[in-house]
């Protein structure tokens, strides 16, 4: 990428990811370590060629490293570095920025169920952290999401979970809203949204604020 030659941090910043796929790149790996082909499945469109490109010149700046994974994965491992977590209040900010549009986004565009982890996670709070810990499976897109309380934090992660206090399953913008407190539960559930538990489950992990 060329420069754009000024001394000021933003302009340096945009010199290191502002190139097209560069902070999608990011956010895969905010979200976990990633094979090769788990960013391929993350970034749906990318070229083989641009995908590597990239990656490349993150590890040259600092902002991603690679390791060997033992078996049973025994493949290398992208993850970033202190340098390039950094970058997360950065993408979180974009998001946040981003998520008005998300309504006027076509319905064809893809979608892959593990990008909710970053906003459900800097979104969701525990209001009652003194409480028995709760789980919820969620299930929209590609495949199903666990949200779980931990020492008063929330967490996401993809997976299932064995006994779930409740599950949810709709389209990514009405579990997003439901479970954000954006979207009211019967709104939703005249939707299509099916809810299967207690909806005070779904309350307790919803923002501070949350109607």
């Amino acid at each position: 990428m060329r420069s754009y030659e000024q001394q000021c941090g933003l302009a340096r910043a945009l010199d290191m990811v502002g190139d097209r796929w560069t902070l999608l790149i990011v956010r895969e790996l905010l979200i976990r370590p990633c094979r090769y082909t788990d960013l391929q499945y993350g970034l749906p469109g990318i070229a083989t060629n641009l995908l590597a490109d990239r990656l490349r010149d993150l590890e040259r700046d600092g902002i991603v490293t690679r390791e060997a994974a033992p078996p049973p994965v025994a493949t290398t491992l992208f993850r970033l570095t202190p340098r390039g977590e950094a970058l997360k209040p950065v993408l979180a900010a974009l998001g946040r920025w981003g998520a008005p549009l998300l309504p006027d986004t076509s319905p064809d565009a893809n979608f892959r169920s593990h990008w909710l982890v970053l906003p459900l996670e800097l979104q969701l709070h525990d209001q009652a952290p003194d409480d028995s810990p709760i789980t919820i499976e969620v299930h929209t897109g590609d495949q199903p999401l666990v949200v779980q309380t931990t020492d008063g934090t929330v967490r996401v992660r993809p997976g299932t979970a064995s006994t779930p206090d409740a599950t949810v399953s709709g389209t990514p913008l009405d579990v997003l809203g439901v479970l954000t407190g954006t979207l009211d539960l019967d709104t939703a559930r005249t939707r299509g949204l099916e809810l299967d538990g207690d909806p005070e489950t779904l309350r307790r992990i919803q923002p501070i604020g949350a109607p």
